[in-house]
């Protein structure tokens, strides 16, 4: 469309003739006054002229395409690094002299090519004008059928378009789509083209892998392999985790209902050699989740309150680890060592189900005045390490042929082992490498988890078990508490982000494998029902205890009720250990030992099924009504503003850009400006297809 502006030129000079009528070509130019209402077209047409003859006299030059608008006259004046106002869309950052330099790990600039900028400045516009078209067409079709029921916006109030929109993520920057693709493809119908690229490049980049590992490795890459196998097992969990996501149920459900899918339709196998492979990728998952449990306990919040921490963290789990130890004795026919074996797998708590749903709360503001979200991810923590370093300690002495003076100083290594690797590996992470330096994350991330896996594996090794967990806990914790003396907090860790996405990558492989060794059809129905009065029971004596006990904390019965019901799911710590005294039998183990061994996996994965969602519901049901709400809710940045981050997260350079230059003073003409452009209607320039 054409727009005619006459414009009648003011100048210094009298002799200079007047401004003609400019025909610029825009799209729509609607002028918006307050208290003024646009009201478009019945038919549609918005192709008109306007003249503007009321603004003062002044030379103006309107430019409906390209990322300049907001700045005087770009066409003419050369200097980009000047604003029309203090208000303007743009700042000198974007279009004037370059700024400070950006992160390599991401790209936010525009593209330059005229195709691109045509395609992204009016994103919006197109996605809208996609609907549009659905509505008109859906609209044509009932005044065919003879239909009164024309309201003009059918789309965007059909469930559909509902169910689809919640699909659909806000997008960090503006993304690129080519020129067809809202009329073929409308949001949110369908997805964004960044998504399908990405979906792309994903399936290539996995196409590619399997090609090099089928050239590498032989039959086992190829499909009916078992590497081929867990792999397609692994993909498969992540797409059933985030079906069980949209549900607001945590992620693992879903992974570990695909695996016992998968086992139960024959399209896994994992037995003979490739378990041991298995068996690595549950201690790489272990290794993570007791690494994030460091990190998590907040060293300041820890040192003011570490007597409740470990009040809370200790009793409690002692307290159910005596009640699942005799529960499963009488009730499940296990001896005692067994009980005691899986008492301690079953007083873990899970910090994958717990962190999140606390963060939905903390970020309302419930529970933070008290500081009851950090309590109870810090003692998730102590439970954890806890939990793997008993086990760590009975099964050495349950597989081990040694004598009795090495059983006996199992205990006390482990703790002074374990603490002590610790605390020097905590140090080391603080001095190397050097907090200054440009790969400081990066080169942190990898020391702290390289260092971890020795700490497993070595203690393995030694014969020493359980010291392996404490120092992966230890080292975290010691380690995140110097960095958070050189300037980093709990809420903005750039190395709590890496092990987020090592987690991405290892939790389908745990709970997809875990899922996989249940075979339905071999179990026993009474067990079921025996294992779920052990678990319950467990679990509804530790909530009143840690009720009980909690008493000089601050916290009113509601609240102390919360932290108890808080600790009750079971996910993490059960998948990684439960198939673990199955493995460790030999071929000379008896039939009851076996016995005895799948009783201890079927339990733990049973667990995971019964509490994890039930602990999500009522930490997430319960908290609203048992927490109290601040005024001001916690507005939390950096990595923890979403509990799945992604690589972009990880950056060396802060990403923050201000919107003004610290090194450009506001001049006196652009005040000047702002002041006499403060009484002019603001234009918007749509573009309709």
């Amino acid at each position: 469309m054409t727009t005619n502006v006459n414009e009648e030129g003011s100048s210094a000079n009298p002799s200079s003739p007047p401004a003609r009528p400019t025909s610029l070509p825009i799209s729509t130019v609607s002028v918006v006054n307050a208290g003024d209402t646009q009201t478009p077209s019945p038919n549609g047409n918005h192709k008109s002229t306007i003249v503007i003859e009321s603004q003062p006299k002044r030379r103006v030059s309107i430019v409906s395409e390209g990322p300049v608008l907001g700045y005087d006259n770009p066409a003419f004046d050369q200097s980009h690094a000047r604003k029309i106002s203090q208000c303007s869309a743009n700042s000198p950052l974007e279009i004037g002299p370059p700024g400070r330099r950006r992160s390599i790990l991401k790209d936010t600039l525009a593209h330059d090519n005229d195709s691109d900028r045509m395609s992204t400045y009016s994103n919006e516009n197109y996605r809208q004008s996609a609907l549009d078209v659905l509505n008109a067409k859906y609209n044509n079709l009932q005044s065919v059928l003879g239909s009164q029921d024309n309201n003009g916006n059918y789309v965007e109030q059909s469930w559909i378009y509902n169910f689809c929109l919640k699909f659909r993520g806000e997008e960090p920057n503006e993304a690129w789509e080519p020129p067809f693709w809202q009329k073929i493809f409308p949001f949110p119908l369908c997805p964004t083209f960044r998504t399908f690229s990405r979906l792309i490049a994903l399936t290539a980049i996995g196409a590619l892998l399997w090609i090099i590992s089928f050239v590498i490795i032989g039959d086992s890459a190829a499909p009916g392999g078992q590497l081929f196998s867990m792999v397609v097992l692994t993909v498969a969990a992540n797409f059933g985790g985030y079906l069980m996501s949209l549900t607001t149920l945590p992620r693992l459900i879903g992974m570990l209902l695909v695996g016992v899918l998968f086992e139960s339709l024959g399209w896994v196998n994992l037995d003979g050699d490739f378990s041991k492979v298995t068996a690595h990728c549950r201690k790489f998952a272990l290794t993570v989740i007791l690494t994030r449990a460091g990190l998590e306990m907040d060293p300041e919040a820890f040192k003011k309150v570490y007597k409740t921490i470990l009040k809370l963290g200790i009793v409690p789990w002692f307290v159910e680890f005596c009640v699942i130890a005799v529960m499963s004795h009488y009730l499940l026919d296990l001896p005692w060592i067994w009980g005691c074996l899986l008492g301690s797998i079953m007083a873990a708590i899970a910090p994958a189900v717990v962190v999140p749903c606390l963060f939905r709360l903390r970020t309302k503001g419930y529970g933070v005045t008290k500081g009851i979200p950090t309590l109870v991810v810090a003692v998730s923590g102590v439970d954890d390490a806890i939990s793997v370093a008993v086990f760590g300690i009975i099964s050495t002495i349950m597989f081990t042929d040694r004598g009795q003076l090495y059983l006996i100083s199992q205990v006390p290594v482990c703790i002074i082992g374990g603490l002590g690797f610790g605390i020097i590996w905590g140090l080391l992470a603080r001095i190397f490498p050097e907090k200054g330096d440009a790969y400081v994350v990066p080169l942190r991330t990898l020391l702290l988890f390289v260092g971890n896996l020795v700490a497993i594996y070595g203690s393995d090794k030694l014969g020493y078990e359980g010291a392996g967990p404490l120092a992966v806990v230890f080292s975290s914790f010691i380690s995140n508490y110097f960095w958070c003396k050189d300037g980093w907090t709990i809420d903005d860790n750039p190395v709590g982000t890496g092990f987020e996405i090592f987690w991405m990558i290892f939790e389908p492989i745990l709970f997809g494998l875990t899922g996989a060794t249940i075979k339905i059809r071999q179990l026993d129905s009474s067990l079921l029902y025996t294992g779920a009065a052990c678990i319950f029971s467990g679990v509804i004596i530790r909530i009143f205890l840690t009720a009980g006990i909690a008493f000089g904390d601050r916290l009113n019965i509601k609240e102390k009720f919360f932290v108890g019901l808080s600790w009750m799911a079971k996910a993490t710590v059960q998948a990684a250990l439960g198939p673990v005294a199955l493995r460790h039998l030999g071929d000379k183990a008896s039939e009851n030992e076996i016995k005895w061994a799948k009783t201890v996996q079927t339990i733990c994965i049973l667990s995971i099924i019964l509490t994890a969602p039930l602990g999500a519901i009522l930490i997430s049901v319960t908290g609203t009504r048992m927490l109290t709400k601040t005024k001001q809710p916690q507005i939390l940045t950096g990595w923890r503003r979403s509990h799945r981050p992604s690589i972009r997260d990880i950056s060396i350079i802060d990403e923050e850009e201000e919107r003004e230059d610290p090194e450009t003073p506001k001049d006196k003409q652009t005040q000047e400006n702002t002041e006499n452009n403060a009484h002019i209607p603001n234009y918007s320039y749509t573009k309709h297809q």
